[in-house]
């Protein structure tokens, strides 16, 4: 027997608005929505590939009432694929991201970001040729 990773759930205060940019950022459309409730994806998953293959899970948006508290215990890592990390990370910013410091010190190969609602993540170095 075995599982299968098929969403990460991501507490928000606005899931509209945090899968937008989610979406804008990652090429990810709409999947599913319901009463406070945003999924998106690259795909739409049925139970029948999950089953047969692992495949790229997807990003649950859930409205909860409280703010973001404290650093995340766990972030998602986003690398470019047709341009540079700095292109990426003012792209980025231009939808809404903010540089936030968590600690990382200087001289590092990524850059830590924020979403809308504070969430970090990583931009790594970029997979453009």
């Amino acid at each position: 027997m075995t599982s299968r990773f098929t969403e990460l759930a991501v507490d928000c205060r606005d899931s509209e608005r945090l899968a937008a940019f989610w979406c804008e950022a990652l090429d990810f459309e709409v999947i599913d929505r319901s009463e406070g409730k945003v999924e998106i994806g690259s795909w739409v998953p049925t139970v029948e590939e999950v089953r047969a293959r692992q495949m790229p899970p997807t990003l649950l948006f859930i409205r909860v009432p409280e703010g973001k508290a404290v650093k995340n215990r766990l972030h998602l890592d986003v690398s470019p694929v047709d341009c540079g990390t700095e292109d990426e990370v003012t792209r980025l910013i231009g939808l809404g991201a903010t540089r936030t410091d968590v600690g990382q010190g200087p001289d590092r190969n990524w850059v830590v970001m924020a979403d809308p609602e504070g969430n970090e993540f990583c931009v790594l170095r970029t997979l453009a040729p």
